[in-house]
């Protein structure tokens, strides 16, 4: 029997922007997925999905989950019709939008091949696989998700080929909470849904895409420097960037609101947008607890995590 497992992640500055090398901030949360895969008498590979989920979510993506194992597999080397095996999914991270499920899971999943056939592989190997898998649920992931799913921490991070990123050093975790609009987002739809407005509009576009690149830099000094009034303010200006090219909604303004009133530092969408969850800084367990009781009383769910969480 196999085992392992991959952090949730919150995006804290970028979402989208990173698709086109613009810098991101990312950070893993103190919750995960775990991945258990054993042999069995059976055929090929079953699927035993424990994982706690927004309703909806497990099945819409069903399709590309098997799509995202079957890549895992193929990009291990290994055959299941040879060796036929069980993979169950369960832990701690709800799979829902915007919090890195598909990556937590693809993290987790090779993880736990390499423990069960004994591949030995290297976390940056294991990163690998993972984007493979990822590939499965947005296309052309930038490979963000999957990192942070892999290493844990605070990262800065470029897409390109390879992919550049950093540790961010903070002093310690913080904590943040994580509304959930309940709406299952389709990632893959709000990444073309750009590039689209983003052909039209070239000009408006370029000088968003300066102004969010200017604020990564802001952002990364501002967390090393443990700054945090100014990285809420930083978040509040990256979701008016992020609504400005089109992937908030209503759910999410309302919740973004309803968190800064309640005295967040700052608060923004994270992830595909379009639903899915948005971020809270809420340093200190009392006005994390506010927060987060706040967006429950209005009828949604709310994470209460932390940033920065290290393995």
């Amino acid at each position: 029997m196999g085992k392992g497992i991959g952090f949730g992640k919150v995006i804290l500055f970028n979402e989208h922007f990173v698709v086109y090398g613009v810098p991101s901030i990312v950070s893993a949360i103190d919750k995960a997925t775990v991945a258990v895969v054993e042999r069995f008498d059976g055929e090929g590979w079953a699927l035993e999905d424990e994982r706690p989920a927004t309703p909806g979510y497990k099945e819409e993506k069903l399709e590309q989950q098997r799509e995202s194992i079957e890549r895992i597999l193929k990009a291990a080397g290994l055959d299941a019709t040879k060796n036929p095996i069980k993979i169950w999914f369960g832990g701690d991270l709800v799979a829902a939008s915007g919090i890195g499920a598909s990556a937590a899971s693809c993290v987790a999943l090779a993880r736990a091949l390499s423990d069960e056939f004994g591949l030995q592989l290297s976390d940056e190997r294991i990163n690998e696989l993972a984007y493979e898998g990822e590939k499965a649920y947005h296309g052309t992931p930038s490979g963000v998700d999957n990192t942070a799913a892999t290493y844990g921490g605070l990262i800065w991070f470029v897409k390109g080929q390879p992919p550049l990123f950093e540790r961010i050093e903070l002093k310690e975790p913080v904590e943040v909470v994580m509304g959930n609009t309940g709406i299952v987002a389709d990632t893959a739809a709000a990444v073309a849904g750009v590039r689209e407005r983003k052909e039209k509009h070239p000009e408006k576009y370029a000088k968003l895409f300066k102004e969010a690149e200017e604020l990564a830099y802001k952002a990364r000094k501002a967390l090393e420097d443990f700054n945090l009034k100014a990285v809420g303010e930083l978040m509040d200006e990256n979701h008016e960037q992020l609504r400005a090219i089109g992937v908030s909604c209503e759910e999410l303004d309302r919740l973004v609101e309803l968190a800064r009133d309640h005295g967040a530092f700052g608060a923004k969408l994270t992830g595909g947008g379009l639903g899915g969850y948005m971020v809270a800084l809420t340093p200190g367990k009392e006005l994390q607890e506010e927060v987060a009781r706040a967006i429950e009383r209005e009828g949604f769910e709310a994470l209460r995590t932390r940033i920065g969480v290290r393995p």
